[in-house]
């Protein structure tokens, strides 16, 4: 800033022509066709990221691969007061998690870095010195103070708030007088002449005339750092970036960006901007939502694949909307003019019905299902501890039986390790005079079921438990076949519901139901 002082002097001057001519069509094309996309995300760690953050660094991301292009992590961190602690280690973990990692960021480097926009001010510096020199940009004195009351008069009179430009045409005499008097300007760019038209990837042909409804819009702020405008501009430009894929929000800024890169000389990239990812009622996504940032869904148990695939299914970029898709077939599919203007409403109720698709599908996976093994594992030694009474049921073949047969029936793995689970790694607490409110019959029933148990190796399968504990119901006079059921799930589990009684013995095995009706017996 203090080497942008001393130009200031100098820069007061006339504007002259903003960089060269562009006419609307190269506006609109942006980056040469045959060269390496390389896309961005730009988020500011001022938060964690949350759902929409994903999803607009999922479009890039998949946009990047589908053309064999590069996607960049870049964080905007010029807003130093608003900074949260962790947020930028956060953000990229989630990406990582989300199996989306950059391929540059601040954790990985790359040759357009340095990542964060706070290490990049000598290139905001530098453009900014260019446009001074044009008389593209001029220094503002502007109070805060001042400012304020132009804003609150504005509303007073029900009109948009908007800079009067009053530092615009001030004489070098008058700069050099207040630079005397101590403080530091602001640098405001001059908003003049028509806006180019741009041709939006989802939004088609735009124009905004900004001259007519803004003031000059400050880029760079009186401590030295940029705002997002001109940021966004250099960085884009210095990294070489061939498509901004971005939130829709700011498809009205884009006009003054294109002017900023006009001023300077500099080829824009494309633009995509993407429909906003609203609540299913169509309300705005909140960051006061605690459920709507990405550590919840992963502390929630839930797959990457589950949550990348709801995000997408909720909106456009596909020839089909379908569930299930994974990352591959994500890239696969997508085709950037297939997005619609339209707002996502996403529907969070449907995410376990996702995510239940996504496990079977690793199940159904060799390699995967082992990795569900030893983190079902890991899981029942974190819920249960020093309850289990017998670690057999960590073995891996049991974890392995149990996961085949509750496949489809549970939404997360976690789901296994809840209270409704609990019979499959503890025994339950249960005695003979429970039993014996669901029917009298309680020792015959026991003895006729250890019958059909015994032997060594005995093999169980669903099918053949069911007719044979069908055949043990009909062979009892006056007592119901869901009698003997319930009775039999209460022995085995401790609960009134749960999976079927036959899925049950064949989750525990033989040997284990075998121990558990004898102890019930004993009690």
């Amino acid at each position: 800033m203090a080497v942008l002082l001393k130009r200031l002097l100098q820069s007061v001057r006339p504007p002259a022509a903003l960089g060269r001519p562009m006419g609307p069509r190269e506006a609109s094309l942006g980056t040469d066709p045959g060269a390496a996309v390389r896309v961005r995300f730009a988020p500011s760690p001022t938060g964690f990221l949350h759902l929409g953050g994903l999803r607009t660094a999922l479009y890039n991301y998949i946009f990047a691969k589908k053309h064999q292009g590069s996607f960049i992590l870049r964080l905007e961190d010029t807003d130093q007061t608003r900074l949260v602690p962790g947020a930028a280690e956060n953000i990229e973990d989630m990406l990582e998690w989300a199996g989306i990692p950059p391929d540059e960021s601040p954790r990985r480097g790359g040759p357009a870095g340095p990542y964060q926009q706070s290490q990049r001010l000598e290139l905001y510096a530098q453009a900014t010195e260019t446009l001074l020199e044009s008389g593209a940009a001029y220094p503002c004195f502007c109070s805060p103070q001042r400012l304020e009351l132009l804003k609150k008069e504005a509303l007073r009179n029900h009109q948009t708030p908007r800079y009067d430009n009053r530092c615009r045409n001030l004489s070098q005499g008058q700069v050099a007088q207040k630079l005397a008097q101590g403080p530091k300007p602001a640098i405001r760019f001059r908003l003049e002449g028509e806006a180019p038209a741009f041709q939006d990837l989802v939004y088609g042909w735009n124009r905004h005339e900004v001259a007519h409804v803004e003031g000059d819009p400050v880029i760079l702020k009186s401590d030295g750092f940029p705002t997002y405008h001109l940021a966004c501009v250099v960085d884009d430009h210095h990294m070489g970036i061939s498509h901004v894929l971005r939130g829709s929000e700011w498809l009205v800024s884009t006009s003054k960006h294109l002017l900023l890169y006009q001023a300077l000389g500099w080829q824009p990239p494309r633009f995509a901007h993407l429909p906003l990812l609203l609540n299913r009622d169509g309300s705005k996504l909140s960051k006061r939502q605690g459920d709507i940032f990405v550590e919840h869904f992963v502390a929630a148990d839930f797959l990457p694949d589950a949550l990348l695939d709801i995000i997408t299914n909720c909106g456009s970029g596909f020839a089909e909307n379908q569930m299930g898709r994974t990352l591959p077939e994500l890239i696969t599919q997508f085709d950037l003019t297939r997005i619609t203007c339209h707002s996502a409403l996403l529907d969070l109720e449907k995410l376990p019905e996702f995510n239940r698709l996504h496990l079977c599908r690793l199940v159904s996976n060799e390699t995967q299902r082992c990795q569900l093994v030893g983190k079902l594992q890991a899981l029942v030694e974190e819920t249960f501890g020093s309850q289990l009474q017998d670690r057999e049921v960590l073995d891996p073949a049991y974890v392995e039986r149990i996961i085949l047969l509750r496949q489809g029936h549970i939404c997360r793995l976690q789901d296994l390790v809840s209270p409704a689970h609990s019979y499959l790694w503890t025994r339950p607490a249960v005695g003979l005079v429970q039993l014996g409110t669901i029917s009298e019959k309680v020792d015959v029933i026991a003895k006729r079921v250890l019958g059909l148990l015994e032997g060594p190796g005995t093999s169980l399968t669903q099918d053949m438990l069911n007719s044979e504990l069908r055949k043990v119901s009909e062979g009892l006079e006056g007592t119901k076949h869901s009698t003997v059921m319930r009775l039999l799930r209460v022995a085995l589990s401790g609960q009134l519901q749960g999976p079927p009684v036959a899925e049950m013995m064949v989750s525990l095995g033989a040997k284990e139901v075998r121990e558990r009706i004898q102890k019930v017996l004993s009690s």
